[in-house]
């Protein structure tokens, strides 16, 4: 069996790709997997470093701008659609897959819609809610779309061809108790844990806030253990803090890698709406504090955050009227109420599938083998 996974633009989106890949080659004897990527993105980087094959393809998003160089950016998005279109059709000439799955990004495009064009079979898979420009045209011709929740088969319009299969989590989050965890990372008290981060990069506005509610937790004595993910902010926050003296409890890391024990061990979890985030959250029912990036297209991670809102799992704060003494007193007031966080914890596992790769798996064979 051959399969190309096309993907790209986010970790949210080559991860997901990456987990399945390993999953058919374990599981199939023989299969082969290319993946194609958009020509410059982090999936140059991040798919040859997992040991997978990687076509580039040209392509580029839309804006939603009538500015000048709005103009000029999707003038030149035509250009490359044009390109793309020859590329991927000489990628589905030399590789001959059996199967083409696209997990999002704007390369998914111009290869999956040839393939499905071949009769190839197709299949795209949506982390976010609601879907974005690329999954809403390719779901006009792909012969599968998994999503990741119920809520989400409304936005499509052929809702026979959507399967719900949930977003794939690492196997490491299943893999550990609470008490396993918090016992890993050294906490011997009963005080509770949070955990906050704003993505792998950091993001100078919420860590700002940050700065502020760590230094409100310490004047408190560290009510609770507190693990912060700065990203690229580390140094700045390192700085800011100096002179305050954070006791143990409150730490400050440049970037959390042993990510499945801390959130395994947390007790209330403060982020962005991205969709892997979230995923995770669900599959293993964890309370949020979501304050979802303004900087994404088409708002996707607010979207995502109300989605878990309405279902009682999380609270979202928009970053504009956020602010370090905001995150702290919400924060304080669901440490204290403990049945409130039980009741969004069981809401927020009842919106996971914690089998989701296995799901996704068992759909794509059913492509191969009617």
């Amino acid at each position: 069996m051959k399969i190309i996974f096309t993907c790209g633009g986010t970790a949210g989106h080559i991860n997901p790709a990456v987990a399945l890949a390993r999953m058919f080659q374990e599981r199939v004897e023989g299969c082969q997997v290319l993946f194609v990527g958009a020509k410059g993105g982090m999936e140059e980087r991040l798919v040859p470093k997992e040991g997978f094959p990687l076509e580039t393809v040209t392509i580029s998003s839309f804006w939603r701008s009538l500015r000048p160089s709005g103009i000029q950016h999707n003038l030149r998005t035509l250009r490359n659609l044009s390109v793309s279109k020859r590329e991927a059709a000489r990628i589905l000439d030399t590789f001959q897959p059996d199967l083409v799955v696209g997990t999002g990004g704007y390369a998914s495009y111009p290869v999956v819609h040839a393939a499905a064009r071949r009769g190839i079979p197709t299949a795209v898979h949506e982390s976010n809610a609601v879907p974005g420009l690329t999954t809403q045209r390719l779901a006009k011709v792909a012969d599968r779309v998994m999503v990741g929740y119920e809520e989400s088969r409304q936005h499509y319009q052929h809702p026979e061809r959507v399967v719900v299969t949930g977003t794939p989590v690492r196997g490491e989050f299943f893999q550990i108790t609470r008490q396993q965890a918090r016992d890993a990372l050294g906490i011997k008290d009963d005080r509770p844990l949070v955990l906050s981060y704003w993505g792998s990069l950091g993001a100078e506005v919420m860590n700002g806030y940050m700065v502020d509610f760590l230094r409100q937790a310490a004047r408190d004595g560290a009510p609770f253990h507190h693990i912060h993910g700065a990203g690229r902010n580390f140094a700045a926050m390192e700085k800011a803090l100096a002179g305050d003296h954070l006791p143990p409890a409150l730490q400050i890391r440049e970037y959390i890698y042993d990510m499945p024990t801390v959130m395994v061990a947390a007790d209330l979890v403060l982020c962005r709406g991205g969709a892997s985030t979230l995923s995770e959250l669900t599959a293993i029912g964890k309370p949020a504090v979501i304050v979802p990036s303004p900087n994404v297209t088409n708002h996707h991670q607010e979207r995502n955050a109300n989605v878990l809102a309405q279902a009682g799992g999380a609270v979202v704060l928009l970053e504009p009227v956020c602010s370090g003494e905001t995150l702290y007193r919400t924060t304080q007031d669901l440490l204290a109420d403990e049945p409130r966080r039980k009741t969004m914890a069981q809401a927020m596992a009842n919106m996971g599938i914690p089998q989701a790769g296995e799901k996704i798996y068992e759909t794509l064979l059913t492509l191969v083998n009617p």
